[in-house]
């Protein structure tokens, strides 16, 4: 299952470079998948567990202005 991507316009004084087609698109993002596939199986290690964990506490810091 693919998600239309929204083409991207660049910003003042950026890349003038021509956008991907989409069968480059497509295969860039079907090699992607396959080269990052085997990671989504791989258990998480303990440093990214106390990482994500902390994500879940209340923030005790007064929010910046």
């Amino acid at each position: 299952m693919t998600k239309p991507v929204a083409e991207t316009k660049p910003a003042a004084g950026g890349s003038t470079a021509p956008p991907l087609s989409p069968s480059v698109r497509r295969h860039l993002g079907k090699s992607l998948r396959n080269h990052y596939a085997d990671s989504l199986t791989e258990p998480v290690g303990e440093r990214l567990k106390a990482l994500i964990g902390r994500l879940d506490e209340p923030q005790d810091r007064a929010p910046r202005s």
